[in-house]
């Protein structure tokens, strides 16, 4: 699969003058819920209606969405509203019977996307679509994964394809309830520019409050629209509760966003520009989080220190550090000043780190 500008093509025909924006709630509960939703939807940004009717939960037990009944209700959503509609599917079972609801768009959530077999038999199921079809990132941060889904979709002619990018599981805790791993999706833009790249702030978050702060992250780096789960009463959701915005909290994000647009002759240069800064951005912000994590280990060997007696500065172990670090930036391009100067500064807030705990 080479990247082509006809990539863009079922999003361009859109003639959009904001990005794409897909929204509604994560599951399909009742009919009374589906169609309110949607009515308070109608006249606003968003361009597709979306609800989960196949919930694959990640233990037994949990709500695992209405099935195919639900799939009627997306179609008097159609009915009643005029919206288009989109839900997700995860066999060759829910492709047909979703193909045969009409619905206009369909996504293949993280778990199918992680086997090449589930990707395969959805591809074979959706040969030669005109429906347009959304591919999420696998649960772990495999950039050939993914990608190799999208290629099995392509090479069964289906044309109107897009990504979703929603976060990767970690056991690591973090303020995310999946890490965004924003470089890999850069990646992707590299490597395919010209496919529609969509960000799901609901899955990377976890947590209404931080929808915007993703969203705008996300746009600021050129994606090409949101997913957001939406519901009218999101605390008392069947599923993701936590994650789910109100209509109302939806337009006002709407409003929010700073949407970069051509508006002076320098355009192009200044929406590069904005594009690296916002790569720097999401650089810098790793950078901190993995001296954050640095200083944790050096917490846990000024405890151990501590239990030991034994001093802080251990300069055999610095000495070899330093060098082994100056030969590694050298192959980045980094000069040996500037790795001498910041790793000092490293080892020096680790030292302290170390000395309050054995002196406390």
């Amino acid at each position: 699969m080479e990247n082509k500008k006809e990539m863009r093509t079922w999003l361009d025909d859109m003639k959009l003058d904001h990005p794409i924006v897909i929204a509604g709630p994560c599951s399909a509960e009742t009919e009374e819920q589906v169609l309110k939703i949607a009515h308070e939807l109608k006249d606003t940004d968003v361009n597709y209606y979306r609800a989960g009717i196949w919930k694959p939960r990640t233990r037994p037990g949990n709500f695992e969405g209405v099935g195919a009944l639900g799939l009627k209700w997306l179609q008097k959503v159609k009915e009643e509203t005029g919206m288009k509609t989109c839900t997700e599917v995860a066999n060759a079972a829910h492709v047909k019977l979703a193909l045969e609801h009409d619905v206009d768009l369909l996504w293949i959530g993280a778990r199918s996307t992680v086997s090449p077999f589930i990707m395969q038999e959805i591809a074979d199921a959706l040969e030669g679509t005109d429906k347009i079809v959304l591919v999420k990132n696998p649960v772990n941060p495999d950039l050939s994964l993914w990608l190799g889904g999208i290629e099995r979709l392509y090479s069964a002619g289906i044309k109107n394809l897009g990504a979703i990018h929603r976060g990767f599981s970690t056991y690591e805790k973090s303020k995310y309830r999946n890490i965004p791993e924003w470089q890999l999706a850069i990646e992707f833009q590299n490597r395919f520019p010209d496919l529609p790249l969509i960000n799901d702030p609901s899955h990377i978050t976890g947590n209404r409050d931080m929808i915007l702060e993703v969203s705008q992250t996300a746009l600021d780096l050129n994606f090409d629209g949101l997913m957001i789960e939406t519901h009218f009463d999101p605390e008392n959701a069947w599923s993701d509760a936590a994650q789910q915005v109100t209509p109302s909290s939806l337009v006002q994000i709407m409003k929010d966003l700073k949407i970069r647009k051509e508006t002076d002759p320098e355009a192009e240069y200044n929406a590069e520009l904005n594009n690296l800064r916002a790569q720097i951005d999401v650089v810098d912000n790793q950078i901190i989080e993995l001296l954050g994590k640095r200083m944790k280990v050096a917490d846990g060997i000024g405890t151990l220190k501590k239990q030991k007696n034994v001093a802080v500065l251990q300069s055999k172990r610095w000495n070899e550090i330093l060098g082994s670090m100056v030969l590694e930036g050298e192959e980045k391009g980094l000069s040996e000043e500037f790795i001498l100067r910041m790793f000092k500064a490293i080892h020096q807030e680790s030292i302290n780190h170390q000395e309050k705990i054995i002196n406390s």
